[in-house]
């Protein structure tokens, strides 16, 4: 059955409200637009880490750059006492998932093999860390499958005994918010997901299309 996740996010930050503290969450983020709308919605009521772990993200310089305007996105939105953890780059751990896949187009059975493949490192890291939540930044944009992505973390919750978030960051407007706070604060805004085969499709897309 299809679940509202917006309300169900709704429903927790209310529960968390009723906490002597705030909760603390590690937010797996994949670049500063996705994450600008997202922040402002959850900075006020947890205590957030964000976990950059991006090995689809392709090339290196591609990878390093998107985190520069991370951490420029904290600045400029008053929010430096978030901290950073960006894992060692490995662009193998993502190839090594997607061998056989590579041919599929963006949104199929290689990306739902990328989201758990990132949610998965992110809980292994939550659990470690003692968080109480984890979740991701991905479900803000319209390209990203929220539902494959809650359920993915509903298992991963299970698997590692960490409350995943629940959200679909794209409604009430967030992905509509997240342009608006990228053109406010002039983040880079790339025009692919990250890896190499959705940049091949993007390229493909512009050539045909002119977008």
């Amino acid at each position: 059955m299809k679940q509202n996740y917006h309300l169900l996010m709704q429903k927790e930050i209310e529960y968390t409200k009723t906490l002597p503290q705030k909760p603390t969450l590690l937010l797996h983020a994949c670049c500063a637009p996705c994450s600008s709308a997202v922040l402002e919605v959850l900075a006020e009521h947890f205590d957030i880490t964000i976990f950059f772990y991006n090995p689809n993200i392709s090339p290196k310089s591609e990878f390093d750059y998107r985190l520069d305007e991370l951490y420029r996105l904290l600045v400029e939105m008053n929010l430096s006492q978030i901290r950073i953890v960006a894992p060692d780059y490995d662009e193998n751990e993502f190839f090594d998932i997607a061998k056989g896949n590579e041919h599929l187009p963006e949104g199929g059975a290689r990306c739902k093999d990328c989201y758990r493949l990132r949610l998965e490192k992110t809980a292994e890291y939550a659990k470690n860390g003692g968080f109480d939540y984890f979740t991701t930044t991905l479900s803000v944009s319209p390209y990203k499958n929220a539902q494959a992505l809650n359920e993915i973390g509903s298992e991963l919750s299970e698997k590692y005994g960490v409350k995943y978030l629940l959200s679909d960051f794209k409604k009430g407007d967030g992905y509509k918010r997240s342009c608006q706070l990228s053109r406010d604060f002039n983040l880079y805004r790339q025009n692919y997901c990250g890896c190499v085969y959705s940049k091949t499709q993007a390229e493909e897309r512009y050539k045909n299309n002119g977008i």
